[in-house]
């Protein structure tokens, strides 16, 4: 198993890599930059400020220095929030990027798994459609347009939640972010349960189960629940993953003080280390996942570690 883990982590390596190279580049080639606003600043302050942050180098200089100092933890300064580095904004927004993520795959993957067996059991009947039906409507309308439907019913017609904005310790706040979030999650999590169990349900074992007079509880619980969640560890990893990198449109939709608010802004403002860090820190992440759901399943199925 650790042999597995560690070719794992190596293969890695080159992703992150090609990830910060690609994403630098490309930054750094498009036109403008983090100090093209609608005023043209003075040449003497522009030449100062490009040689401050080393934009005066050549590009495969500027290249190499970010690159140490990445392997130095330090993602350098950020060129539009003055007095900040990278690091301590990362530090500021990822508290709440985390809770807000984790919290909304709880939410999900239980709601997808109940919502899943449910329709699994009431096969082509009403609960069946309506299951389908919702789930569907999920992952189907994006999350910045459900997020501004339910602002304006919950929200402004109902005024049973507050529409955006968030004060420490508040759940109320954190109603229909997690919702939003959690809704394309449970829905595709519901479609793998639901699937996974029909066949389940199908097989002999649990027929012969039905013959002794088993409740359908008891099948459930003993029989099809475990074998039918193999297809959602798969996937809980790459749908955590989509969690974290989708709340930053939610956070900028309901006003939240996660990364996703800095994100943006360094985005709209050609903030190169803001930019870069975020996406290398959501690399991280999503590695790191997808690592740990391989180490999961090829301890559930040793035959993975050896093919």
């Amino acid at each position: 198993m650790l042999g597995y883990a560690l070719r794992r982590v190596l293969t890695a390596i080159p992703i992150v890599l090609i990830t910060i190279t690609v994403c630098f580049f490309i930054l750094r080639l498009a036109p403008g930059g983090p100090f093209d606003g609608e005023r043209a600043l003075p040449p003497d302050q522009l030449r100062n400020l490009r040689a401050y942050y080393h934009l005066d180098e050549p590009l495969i200089m500027q290249f190499f220095g970010y690159i140490a100092g990445v392997f130095r933890g330090d993602f350098g300064p950020s060129m539009v929030m003055k007095d900040f580095n990278v690091s301590r904004l990362i530090g500021i927004g990822l508290p709440f990027t985390l809770m807000l993520g984790f919290s909304a795959f709880v939410v999900g993957t239980l709601g997808g798994m109940i919502a899943g067996a449910v329709a699994a059991v009431n096969q082509n009947r009403w609960p069946d459609y309506l299951l389908v039906a919702i789930v569907l409507v999920g992952i189907i309308i994006p999350n910045f347009l459900m997020a501004n439907l339910v602002q304006l019913f919950f929200g402004v017609y109902l005024k049973w939640l507050p529409v955006g904005g968030y004060q420490p310790g508040s759940l109320i706040h954190l109603v229909l972010p997690i919702f939003i979030l959690a809704l394309p999650h449970g829905g595709r999590v519901a479609r793998l349960v639901r699937g996974s169990m029909i066949e389940v349900l199908g097989t002999n074992y649990v027929r012969t189960a039905k013959s002794k007079g088993l409740g359908t509880r008891l099948i459930l619980a003993r029989h099809a629940l475990k074998p039918a969640l193999l297809p959602v560890v798969s996937y809980l990893g790459p749908g955590l993953s989509y969690l974290l990198t989708g709340s930053l449109v939610v956070e900028q939709v309901f006003s939240l003080p996660g990364i996703g608010k800095y994100f943006i802004t360094a985005a709209l403002n050609r903030d190169y280390g803001l930019v870069l860090g975020t996406t290398i820190l959501y690399v991280f992440i999503i590695l790191a996942l997808n690592l740990l759901v391989d180490i999961l399943y090829a301890w559930l199925d040793p035959k993975v570690r050896y093919r």
